[in-house]
């Protein structure tokens, strides 16, 4: 019986000690975890990545810190324009490569839909990242498989030229797809996997970074005019959108629900209130989509005033500190959002992230500023109108705002491009991520109030800093960035990009 006990304990040590010289690696692996997905599947969840990406769903910070609308209470938020560090999406062009990896590993040619959109979402990934912080890396990173850790920092005027690169392979392979009858696009939640649909939104957003890229107009690299122009005078090889059923939009549901609704009208209904900078510009152009977008002041409506008098609106200004903004808020003093539209159901309307009133104020730009031959005051009117009638504005309510002096198209000048811009502005309510913000950094249209409840010494920053990560695994192509594009060498968000230079 010793013997047996004796025996047992030694092939117990013995089994122990050969299964100790296994590789770790071997046993680290989970043999259930999946090694592999359909890239159907990664470019849903790519889909669903940049709807609100960087806190841009409606009613967020996107379109408070663009001044649509204002907290009035500080456990729900403030104005306050003391930003500090971004989030950058490499996590999500991690996916985008992946999805084209699987494409190909599933049988895929080099040209396929999901390669063709890859190039599309990296061109809005990157160019989003720039827009926030400057330069990035690009053209070392997503190569941890070659050992390279610590990627260098690409220039943002490199950003954008290789975006603008990727948008026109991104046209040519669609082209080509679509000619070809290959319709083996699938896991889309935007357009049904359309790609006609997916080539127009390409060519569209190349617009949009034109348009972004104004004060470069002549850098002879970009070659801005030439591209905006030969998009514009050819349709049959870059369509473009032809109407807002082309948007690129989210549509939300009783599962995924808008942001505002009936869930959490208890909480915060009477905590966002309308801002000065959007209501008085509806008010001074007697805009109807006041109407639509905000609420009468209680106390307006006390006076004997009524829902359509214009006078009966009243916004906060933006640097107001939250105390006196709240009790004025209580009081009736200032309109809120409008209760019934957007806290009513679930559905609400769709979260727009490329949109037709947005391109037609980009080719009004553009042709204002003699990239292109064509109407801009055409492109401007149907943008107007496409906006209005999305908040159901009738035919006689659109030509009779069209018709007032201050809306009437100024021509091709500077007071024609203050018009564009504005009414850009007007039509970017609770869309387009952070287009509206990058705009009026851009432009300086519409002038954006400050005040003591903002901090950063009353003024609106023009960039966000770089992750902290960045600065603690990436220190010496982080400082050589900082080196590379600020005075001082420092991570400040007053400092101007070199796109706004």
């Amino acid at each position: 019986m010793k013997f047996n006990k004796l025996a047992i304990f030694i092939l117990t040590v013995f089994g122990l000690s050969f299964s100790a010289c296994q590789d770790f690696n071997e046993l680290a692996i989970n043999p259930n975890a999946p090694t592999t997905a359909p890239a159907s599947l990664v470019f849903n969840g790519i889909c669903n990545d940049i709807n609100g990406l960087y806190s841009s769903a409606p009613w967020s910070d996107a379109s408070k810190y663009a001044q649509y609308w204002c907290v009035n209470y500080e456990y729900y938020g403030n104005q306050n324009y003391g930003w500090t560090n971004s989030a950058l999406t490499f996590g999500t062009l991690y996916n985008v490569q992946k999805m084209e990896e699987e494409a190909i590993k599933n049988g895929a040619k080099a040209v396929n839909p999901y390669a063709a959109i890859g190039k599309f979402m990296r061109a809005y990934l990157f160019t989003n990242m720039s827009l926030r912080v400057g330069d990035v890396p690009l053209s070392q990173t997503l190569q941890a498989q070659d050992a390279v850790f610590k990627p260098k920092y690409d220039s943002q005027k490199a950003v954008f030229q290789q975006s603008l690169k990727w948008l026109e392979e991104a046209n040519d392979n669609l082209s080509t797809l679509i000619n070809a009858a290959d319709v083996s696009l699938s896991g889309d939640i935007y357009l049904n996997n359309d790609l006609r649909k997916w080539q127009k939104v390409v060519n569209t957003f190349r617009l949009r970074i034109l348009v972004q890229l104004s004060k470069k107009e002549t850098d002879t690299d970009l070659n801005i005019k030439k591209q905006f122009s030969d998009i514009i005078s050819n349709p049959t090889k870059y369509p473009v959108l032809t109407g807002m059923s082309d948007n690129l939009q989210y549509s939300y549901n009783s599962i995924n629900k808008y942001p505002t609704n009936p869930d959490n009208f208890g909480f915060d209904a009477t905590r966002n209130n309308m801002a000065k900078t959007y209501v008085d510009i509806l008010k001074d152009l007697k805009d109807a989509r006041l109407f639509v977008t905000c609420e009468p002041t209680e106390v307006a409506i006390k006076a004997g005033r009524t829902a359509k008098d214009f006078d009966a609106y009243e916004g906060a200004s933006t640097g107001e500190g939250l105390d006196v903004m709240s009790t004025k808020a209580l009081k009736g003093e200032y309109s809120f959002i409008n209760r019934k539209r957007y806290y009513a159901g679930y559905i609400a309307e769709p979260n727009i992230l490329i949109g037709y009133v947005e391109m037609c104020f980009n080719n009004a730009e553009g042709i204002n500023r003699g990239w292109a031959t064509g109407n801009a005051e055409d492109w401007y009117n149907k943008g107007i109108t496409a906006s209005m009638k999305f908040f159901g504005a009738d035919d006689a309510t659109i030509t009779a705002y069209l018709a007032q002096t201050k809306v009437k198209y100024s021509g091709n000048n500077a007071a024609g491009l203050t018009q564009i811009n504005l009414q850009k502005y007007i039509g970017f309510f609770q869309n387009s991520s952070w287009e509206s913000f990058y705009n009026q950094r851009r432009t300086g249209i519409p002038t954006f109030l400050v005040g003591p409840a903002n901090v950063n010494s009353q003024r609106i920053p023009k960039r966000w800093q770089y992750p902290l990560s960045e600065r603690t695994t990436n220190a010496e192509n982080w400082t050589s960035a900082l080196k590379n594009q600020f005075e001082g060498n420092t991570d400040n968000v007053n400092s101007d990009l070199w796109i706004t230079k």
